[in-house]
């Protein structure tokens, strides 16, 4: 599958007029890149679900998998098993999620170190929150922000490095254009991509590159999907993450609380129209946080034209 380079597709946001539907039928538009988000998991019961989850997408061949870590590093050994084993098991390619939040300098390059030996080459790295919504303080002997982390990772190992990327702005940022420069700070630093936050309105993402673009950023910058089946869940999560819900969105899902077939149906309806609006404007690589259920990102993948590896 051949590439658009950064600079060029955003070269062509700015010269030209965006579009808004696919110029073609979606089963002649090229199957896009694809990678997935998962999370470790607490329980035994949740482990299978995880387990499943994985088995289900790996025959799609995603160009990585990332696994999160929770607030505070508080699942640091869950995601570690969870990485290693898909080193050991899988096909697939791990990213490891890593912050700078409750740990020494030390003891995160030892935690990247660990993740090395067990032969795991991608690092998302993120400041990371700290456990119960407290302030963010950095720790007095750790890195204190991702661009920090981002070069203290290039110094432990070749790690390819993904960092976050914020269309909205980060709820704690002081302002859009200090968000920006922030996130050209870790791409500075040494990382490969951005990953971005979850959004819904696509105007929002694109008008987001255009100014990356004018900040001087040329590195990928990868839209992240989520596939919303249960409304109320995602509008609870994207508040807390300063992510717009639009009106629109709700009113697709009214009515549907009982009706979990159809509330499928019109997830994957506004996922996939999403990602062919972005394919349209010359993106072409998504990631989809699955919240470790598969179905409904499968079938998402399925109508993009994404189909198992052979």
């Amino acid at each position: 599958m051949s590439h658009t380079p950064p600079r060029a597709v955003l070269e062509r946001w700015l010269s030209g007029p965006r579009v808004d539907p696919l110029p073609t039928p979606a089963l002649r538009a090229p199957a896009p890149a694809i990678s997935f988000e998962f999370f470790p998991p607490k329980t035994e019961t949740l482990e299978a679900q995880l387990w499943a989850c994985i088995r289900r997408l790996e025959p799609l061949a995603p160009r990585f998998v990332s696994i999160t870590y929770g607030a505070g590093g508080s699942t640091q050994e869950r995601t570690h098993a969870t990485v290693t084993r898909l080193v050991r098991e899988t096909t697939l390619v791990p990213a490891a999620h890593l912050t700078c939040v409750g740990a020494s300098r030390g003891e995160v390059d030892d935690v990247a170190r660990r993740y090395w030996d067990a032969g795991v080459r991608h690092i998302v790295a993120l400041r990371g929150d700290p456990p119960g919504g407290t302030a963010y303080a950095p720790h007095p002997e750790g890195y204190a922000y991702a661009a920090d982390l981002v070069a203290g990772l290039r110094r432990v190992a070749d790690f390819e490095i993904s960092v976050a990327a914020y269309p909205e702005t980060h709820t704690q940022a002081p302002s859009p254009q200090a968000d920006l420069d922030n996130l050209k700070r870790k791409l500075d630093a040494g990382a490969t991509r951005a990953i971005s936050q979850v959004f819904f309105e696509t105007g929002h993402f694109l008008d987001f590159l255009d100014r990356a673009l004018a900040a001087g950023i040329t590195a990928p910058i990868i839209p992240g999907i989520m596939p919303v089946s249960n409304f109320g869940q995602a509008k609870r999560i994207s508040e807390m993450a300063g992510t717009h819900v639009p009106a629109w969105m709700g009113e697709m899902f009214d009515g549907l609380d009982d009706d979990a077939e159809t509330r499928k149906m019109v997830a994957a309806s506004i996922a996939a129209e999403q990602v062919r609006t972005l394919q349209a404007n010359g993106i072409d690589e998504f990631h989809f946080y699955t919240l470790n259920r598969a179905d409904l990102t499968y079938a998402i993948a399925r109508i993009l034209g994404v189909k198992p590896a052979r």
